[in-house]
């Protein structure tokens, strides 16, 4: 873990508005982009430091971020990069929440995971499109969940990038596959491929595997480059793995990996059917 960079010395004094005096420690650093946790008097704030390609994505974050209702963030710039500072999600994500279930324990919870899908829908309500939806992007936090990581959102009617070449390749819609390996841009996000993501990212937080069985199709994930897998995935080469952890969910979600995406329910409509399977289990 490398030391936080003096040049962004004014990220932490932001941090230090929010929080008070803050100790930043390094959480990720992938691809040009570092996050840190500063945890203070206050609470904590999330400093992401982008550079290089990376800055693009991070400024179009930080923007996204002061656009959204219930989210604060100040920005800033240095020499090599774009810096943004926003209050810490404090809570487990979707993939910490259902560890129980992936260890056998069965603690089933139907309404975390309703919960997660509600918070999409209320995005989607806004008019965005969270673009990288992934097992880890859902903070339940002790006021209800709260999105993170939108680098790849989009308003409805906003066209942000000139090239999208997908997130999360295994959580990645077949037609937003086809779309990208077919080489025409700008590929552009929707709400129903947001509810794919969703519905593989759930999956995976139940059963700890890609709901995609590469296996089966005669693939070698670990050795396949991402164009390849993604060929596959928008040519629906690709079937989804048999692993029974939860059928009652496990058939809700399957349904919308295997629809077309003008039969895909809505983050709503998704939802609902949760919140029935929770119901159903009380």
């Amino acid at each position: 873990m490398g030391e936080f960079p003096a040049e962004a010395a004014a990220a932490l004094k932001a941090a230090e508005d929010l929080c008070g005096p803050v100790v930043p420690a390094e959480v990720s650093d992938r691809r040009g982009s570092t996050v840190w946790k500063a945890s203070g008097p206050d609470g904590a704030a999330a400093i992401k430091l982008g550079t290089g390609e990376a800055a693009e994505v991070t400024a179009r974050e930080a923007s996204v971020l002061d656009r959204l209702p219930g989210y604060q963030v100040g920005v800033g710039r240095i020499s090599e990069g774009v810096w943004y500072v926003t209050r810490w999600e404090e809570g487990p994500s979707t993939w910490q929440q259902f560890k129980p279930v992936r260890a056998g324990q069965h603690d089933a919870r139907p309404e975390a995971l309703a919960s997660a899908v509600q918070a999409v829908a209320d995005l989607h309500g806004l008019g965005w499109i969270h673009g990288d939806l992934q097992p880890a992007h859902a903070v339940h936090t002790a006021g209800g969940v709260r999105l993170i990581d939108f680098a790849w959102s989009r308003q409805l009617g906003e066209t942000p990038w000139t090239a999208f070449r997908g997130t999360m390749v295994h959580l990645t819609a077949p037609e937003l596959a086809a779309e990208i390996t077919a080489g025409g841009q700008p590929v552009l996000t929707t709400f129903v491929s947001d509810v794919y993501a969703l519905a593989a990212s759930l999956w995976t937080c139940v059963t700890g595997d890609w709901p995609l069985d590469y296996e089966a199709a005669g693939i070698d994930r670990k050795s396949t480059g991402p164009v390849a897998l993604l060929e596959a995935i928008g040519e629906r080469a690709v079937p989804l793995v048999g692993t029974e952890v939860w059928p009652e969910l496990q058939q809700v979600l399957k349904d919308v990996l295997l629809a077309e995406a003008e039969d895909r329910p809505l983050a709503t409509e998704l939802a609902d059917q949760l919140a029935a399977l929770h119901e159903a289990g009380r």
